[in-house]
């Protein structure tokens, strides 16, 4: 399945002559046509070393600024979220943000449903929707089912518990690809903060996301757990009531269970499991490594066809040309 038609932040060519322009090698969009005609996005070439300048000014800043600035310079932004507590405070950022400049572009929300979530996340959707109704959101589903029952019709039940790997894969993985693909991410918004564990402890403001090219902008990376929830209080933002009951990041319900006073934020995701993402933030998963080698094998075959092919044709070409030289070696 191919995702090509998202205008994407790629590595920019490390030859000056492929490139066209003497740039140190680094980030560079991919001019992909976004409505099928020949009007694309404005090209955006990200070196190393301007990325790296971008991190330290955004460090600087505090959290609306960073969202002031980010909508300035990516077209195509998106807000990624599972409406938890720094997604809905990115939300009641941005809406802070448009009230100030209602001509600016709005940012759209993308939201993964899984078909597994708590039913309190589901009625925080829409109780959020309420809060800001000048918000659209994009939900992306499993391809081709709606329903837990059709989902597992078609993939088995606990699917999650049997192969924890395919479930992230069909469940967010693809439906995260599909989101880009149609919707011509460039850039998005995400919750993600160090104070979270695990693998998020010294991501960036900036990152660029390998597999996609993605931009992705992570504006309350500096925040604690603390400032989020005094965030939340102090402006009234609606929020997830299982955070009452002692959850603190929520997920899945089969993979989602409260924290224990001194655990890491994330700690009651996958508890008992050695895992900390679901393949969203960490797509070298064992199942997309898994399809990686399928397409190598796959690639592989086919080079060897093709070479059987030319091996084939050269074969046939000679015997031809022995075939015509056989009469003047007999008149000799």
């Amino acid at each position: 399945m191919s995702y090509s038609s998202s205008p994407q932040v790629k590595p920019a060519p490390n030859s000056k002559m492929d490139a066209g322009l003497d740039l140190e090698s680094g980030y560079g969009s991919a001019s992909s046509s976004v409505d099928g005609s020949t009007s694309v996005l404005p090209l955006i070439t990200l070196t190393k070393p301007h990325l790296d300048f971008l991190n330290q000014q955004l460090e600087r800043l505090p959290a609306i600024d960073r969202l002031r600035t980010v909508k300035v310079l990516f077209p195509n932004l998106f807000q990624s979220t599972a409406f938890g507590l720094s997604g809905l405070v990115t939300i009641d950022m941005l809406s802070k943000i448009q009230t100030e400049d209602p001509e600016s572009p709005a940012i759209d929300l993308i939201f993964l449903d899984t078909l597994y979530h708590f039913q309190e996340t589901l009625d925080l959707v829409e109780r959020v929707k309420a809060r800001y109704p000048n918000i659209k959101l994009h939900t992306f589903r499993p391809n081709g089912v709606n329903t837990v029952a059709e989902f597992e019709e078609q993939y088995g039940e606990n699917l999650y518990d049997t192969a924890s790997e395919l479930y992230d894969w069909i469940a967010k993985v693809e439906p995260q690809q599909r989101a880009y693909s149609e919707l011509h991410v460039a850039a998005m918004l995400t919750g993600r903060r160090r104070s979270q564990g695990g693998q998020r402890d010294k991501i960036p403001v900036l990152e660029v996301e390998e597999d996609t090219g993605i931009i992705k902008i992570n504006p309350l990376v500096d925040w604690s757990f603390k400032q989020v929830k005094e965030y939340i209080d102090e402006h009234n933002v609606p929020y997830n009531i299982l955070l009452d009951q002692g959850y603190k990041s929520v997920g899945d319900w089969h993979s989602t269970s409260p924290v224990g006073e001194g655990e890491d934020e994330r700690a009651g995701r996958w508890k008992g499991q050695a895992k900390t993402e679901c393949g969203i933030h960490n797509k070298k998963s064992r199942y997309a490594m898994f399809l990686e080698e399928q397409q190598r094998k796959e690639k592989a075959e086919q080079d060897r066809q093709e070479q059987e092919k030319l091996a084939a044709a050269l074969e046939k070409v000679k015997l031809e040309q022995q075939k015509l030289q056989t009469p003047v070696e007999a008149s000799a």
